[in-house]
């Protein structure tokens, strides 16, 4: 299958490697490709330049936001959330109708500095936003209650825990659930929230997850739902 993974950090660059080594196509969306591979210096989290990713996945193409959704069977939003509606919109709403768009962003607002603050928060969210903005498009929202690399492979937390999937429409989940398993996820360890309304909640949880991974010292745990099977 054809996928757009639009975002180049640290993020994007894990579900990209992910969907390629499962035999897909990937395209990774940058708002100006030659300006990110460009960059020498490692991003603001400490992670090497893009470039540097990229030549260690030549398999990956390198486009335009527009370019890649309009590659792409499914789309993967991994842009920061406060730039998430612009990317998308760069995209182009054209080359995103009828398509899955998994929304994995948060709402996460860094500019009072630490602790980030959530916006929207309670009632609404980043993947209604999402939704309203592009209406064409079956928007899932998932993975965001997690590290990266807890998403790509659920086996670096010990024991059973859970992942969320938020949307309207039920095929789309669907699909998107499939795609969950092929990445190491257990069916039954995938919870079906309901509308994308419910992505308020995964959202949420944000907060209390960046808390939990500074008391901890580090992001390789989840959240487990005791009794939901």
């Amino acid at each position: 299958m054809r996928y757009a993974v639009l975002g180049t950090g640290i993020v994007g660059r894990t579900i990209a490697a992910k969907l390629a080594s499962l035999g897909h196509e990937v395209v990774v969306g940058t708002r100006d490709p030659q300006s990110t591979l460009a960059r020498t210096h490692p991003d603001s989290m400490g992670n090497p330049p893009f470039s540097t990713w990229h030549a260690d996945h030549p398999g990956v193409a390198l486009e335009t936001f527009a370019e890649a959704a309009a590659f792409g069977e499914a789309v993967v939003n991994t842009t920061a959330g406060v730039a998430a509606l612009d990317a998308l919109q760069a995209a182009g709403g054209a080359n995103l109708a009828g398509k899955v768009l998994i929304d994995v962003a948060n709402p996460l607002d860094f500019s009072a500095g630490m602790p980030p603050i959530l916006n929207p928060v309670n009632t609404d969210s980043l993947g209604e936003q999402i939704q309203r903005a592009f209406p064409g498009a079956k928007v899932v929202k998932t993975l965001n209650t997690m590290n990266c690399f807890v998403m790509v492979d659920p086996g670096r937390v010990a024991g059973a825990h859970n992942v969320f999937v938020s949307g309207a429409d039920s095929g789309a989940k669907k699909q998107v659930t499939e795609l969950l398993v092929s990445f190491g996820w257990s069916e039954q360890n995938v919870i079906d929230l309901g509308g994308i309304d419910t992505a308020r909640g995964t959202e949420m949880l944000l907060p209390i997850w960046l808390r939990l991974m500074g008391t901890l010292g580090h992001a390789d745990f989840n959240f487990h739902i005791q009794g939901a099977r």
